[in-house]
């Protein structure tokens, strides 16, 4: 297990206050103990809003429904009488209607549940030997693994003590995504207001668009501001092209959004009209990173943009060099490297965004931005429901 200073991050506390509240004075010898806590607890990094993680949640939501099930069938109580291991197991359609029923899961998929979850859990925990999530094939059945339920603590007294922390799973994942809904509804609400500041104060809404460029932000605003920057910048070049030399005309150059930031969309987060082409977004200067994105796509050249400070040529130099210590073969690392059609980077975002303020388009960037916000965060102004207050209440999904 790791040591309690390493893992120790900004959304720890809430994980431990509700450990305390289940555990009392022993909250902290259970979440040392545990290895779904310790996972837990690595998942919650990007809780809060400055988080550079994606807010995704795909297994958080798979543990959620199974130790759920778990919890509701009446095995997570004190001398129920209850045995687990003869439990049929829940189905797949009702945990998958589940997860999808929860904040952040209407787009979710199968993945999670079917192997994701328990291939992430062995990269933490190798030697636990044992899968959070069990399932038979067969009959479309899943159970959770009660044995990383069952926490043996050691009192005072020197006997030994077993806490089912199943309740405090489910608290804690609330406890979390009530983090990020916060996070993600006080971005959307600041964009609104930002966008219609830009009519009256153009240089605060230019400050915030220049903040969502930091290297501390959540990767979904990143994704989604340099999209709308590069829109707008591409949106005011224009190309002849035509069929025949008699029909060449003048087109402008239209940027797409191929989906939500961390889709399964191939590799492709941006494609451009009518030039064809493919743009993805990173924050990574990792070679496997970029060389599966290219292969996903039979080495189509793809213009990649990376969240970095650094140049585009240090960023280019920096992947040819690990591509070299991998495959040692220069014609191989060649060929993928003719694929990475263009790098742009940070201040490259800065340079185009400045352009397209001088030229008028800050607030369609503005627009651009609350736009693609919205659809991020299943946001729609039409389906606002009020809750029993009478606030309005946003769907949020994961992308």
């Amino acid at each position: 297990m790791p040591s309690f200073d390493s893992a120790h991050h900004a959304f720890t506390p809430t994980l431990l206050a509700v450990l305390k509240k289940h555990f009392g004075d022993y909250a902290l010898d259970v979440f040392m103990s545990s290895p779904i806590l310790g996972y837990l607890n690595n998942k919650t990094r990007a809780a809060n809003r400055g988080s550079k993680a994606r807010g995704a949640f795909a297994n958080h939501y798979a543990l959620y429904v199974v130790v759920e099930d778990y919890i509701q069938k009446g095995y997570a109580k004190e001398n129920a009488g209850l045995s687990y291991a003869k439990y049929e197991g829940a189905r797949f359609s009702d945990l998958f209607r589940r997860q999808r029923e929860l904040p952040f899961g209407a787009k979710l998929q199968n993945h999670a549940l079917n192997s994701r979850l328990n291939d992430e859990f062995k990269k933490f925990y190798p030697s636990v030997g044992k899968p959070p999530i069990v399932r038979d094939v067969a009959t479309q059945r899943y159970w959770i693994q009660e044995d990383l339920l069952q926490v043996a603590v050691r009192h005072k007294d020197g006997k030994d003590h077993i806490y089912n922390i199943a309740p405090a799973v489910i608290e804690i994942i609330n406890a979390y995504v009530e983090a990020k809904r916060a996070a993600f509804e006080g971005f959307l609400e600041t964009c609104r207001q930002i966008a219609e500041l830009g009519k009256q104060a153009p240089e605060k809404a230019i400050a915030f668009v220049v903040q969502q460029l930091a290297s501390n932000v959540d990767a979904r605003v990143f994704e989604i501001v340099s999209y709308a920057i590069l829109k707008a910048k591409y949106g005011r070049e224009t190309i002849w092209i035509g069929e025949r030399k008699e029909t060449v005309a003048k087109a402008a150059l239209v940027l797409y959004k191929t989906g939500r930031t961390n889709a399964n969309d191939g590799g492709i987060d941006f494609v451009m009209k009518p030039l064809g082409r493919f743009f993805q977004v990173t924050e990574t200067i990792d070679v496997n990173k970029y060389f599966l994105d290219i292969d996903k796509v039979q080495r189509f050249p793809i213009s990649f943009v990376v969240k970095s400070v650094e140049s585009a040529e240090q960023i280019r130099t920096a992947i040819r060099q690990q591509a070299l210590a991998k495959y040692r073969i220069e014609a191989i690392v060649e060929t993928y490297m003719k694929a990475v059609e263009e790098i742009i980077n940070v201040k490259d975002l800065m340079t185009a965004f400045d352009a397209v303020v001088e030229s008028g388009g800050l607030q369609s960037v503005m627009d651009e931005i609350v736009v693609q916000s919205k659809v991020e965060f299943n946001y729609n102004d039409d389906d606002e429901e009020q809750d029993d207050e009478g606030g309005a209440t946003l769907s949020l999904l994961e992308g």
